[in-house]
C-alpha cells in the first residue's frame, strides 16, 4: 500500500507500535543494504502484504470513488481534511518556535473554517497564505530525535521508529479522532483514506509501469520527503545523514561568534601596534 498522510485511529497506532516492537526483537539481525533500513527483510514482507490488500480492496474502492464522485466534491473533501491538518500544523510549528509558520497555519485554519464553509473551500490559498504542514514526527526531528530504522507498518505503510512513536500524539491532534460517535468517526477516517488513495492513483500507475523496485522507491521517497519536511524543504547536502536543524543553527551561531571574537582580537592587536612609539 502506498504511503498516505492520514492520521490513524488510536487502536491502529497501538497495534502498529506492538508490531514494531516485535520486529525490533525478531528481525534485528536481518541483512540490510540500505543503512536506514536494517529491518528490510521484515519490511518487504509487510510491504507485500500491504500491496496485496491495496490491490484487492483499497485501490478498487479508490478507483470507484474517483470515477463516481465529481472532481469538485473530491476537492472539497481534500480541502476539508487539509484544513484540519493546518490546525495541528500550527501547534507543531509553534513547538518548533517557528512563529511565522505557526501564524500562517492558524490563519489558514481560521479563514478556511469561517469563510471557506468549514474548510471545504480553500480560501486561504487564494489569499496567498502559505501552508506549512507539520506533524509531531517533524517536531521530534527538529529537536534532534534521530529517525531510527525505517519501518513498514501493516496497513499504515511507510514510517520510521520516530514517526511511529509520534503517532499517538498525532492521533490526539487529529480532530476526527475526538469525535465520540464511533460510526461517524470511522466514516470520516475511511473517507480520508479513500480520498488520499484516490489522489495517488496516477502516481502508483506510473510506478507500476516503470521497471523499478517499488519497495526501494517507496522507501527512499518517504525518507527524503520526511527529511525535507524537517528542514522546511532545504535539507543540507550531506547524503543520508540527518542532523537536527536546531543543532545546526547553534553550530552556525557558535561559528559566527568565534569569527566575530577573532575579528575583534585582531582589530585590537592592530590598534595596539599602531599606538607603539
Amino acid at each position: 500500500m502506498y504511503q498516505t498522510n492520514f492520521l490513524p485511529m488510536r487502536s491502529a497506532s497501538r497495534a502498529g507500535l506492538a508490531l514494531v516492537a516485535a520486529a525490533l526483537v525478531g528481525c534485528a539481525s536481518a541483512p540490510a543494504a540500505h543503512p536506514g533500513d536494517p529491518l528490510e527483510s521484515f519490511n518487504r514482507g509487510v510491504y507485500q502484504f500491504n500491496d496485496a490488500v491495496d490491490g484487492a480492496v483499497v485501490k478498487p474502492v479508490a478507483t470507484a470513488y474517483q470515477e463516481v464522485i465529481p472532481a469538485p466534491v473530491r476537492r472539497g473533501v481534500r480541502n476539508f481534511f487539509s484544513n484540519l491538518q493546518d490546525l495541528w500544523s500550527s501547534v507543531n510549528n509553534a513547538l518548533q518556535f517557528k512563529g511565522e509558520q505557526a501564524g500562517n497555519s492558524l490563519a489558514r485554519f481560521g479563514v478556511n473554517t469561517f469563510i471557506g464553509l468549514g474548510g471545504v473551500l480553500d480560501v486561504a490559498s487564494e489569499l496567498k497564505i502559505e501552508r506549512h504542514t507539520k506533524d509531531f514526527g517533524h517536531t521530534l526531528g527538529y529537536w534532534g530525535v534521530a529517525p531510527g530504522p525505517y519501518l513498514v507498518l501493516p496497513l499504515l505503510g511507510s514510517s520510521t521508529l520516530r514517526d511511529t512513536l509520534a503517532m499517538p500524539v498525532d492521533a490526539q491532534g487529529n480532530l476526527v479522532s475526538g469525535i465520540e460517535h464511533i460510526p461517524t468517526r470511522n466514516s470520516f477516517t475511511a473517507l480520508r483514506l479513500i480520498d488520499t488513495r484516490a489522489s495517488l492513483l496516477g502516481a502508483s500507475a506510473m510506478l507500476e509501469e516503470a521497471a523499478l523496485d517499488k519497495y526501494s522507491f517507496t522507501r527512499d521517497s518517504y525518507l527524503q520527503r520526511r527529511r525535507s519536511g524537517i528542514y522546511d524543504g532545504n535539507p543540507p547536502d550531506d547524503g543520508q545523514v540527518e542532523k537536527s536543524p536546531v543543532k545546526q543553527d547553534f553550530s552556525d551561531a557558535r561559528d559566527r561568534t568565534r569569527a566575530w571574537v577573532k575579528t575583534l582580537k585582531e582589530s585590537g592587536t592592530a590598534g595596539d601596534e599602531k599606538e607603539k612609539p
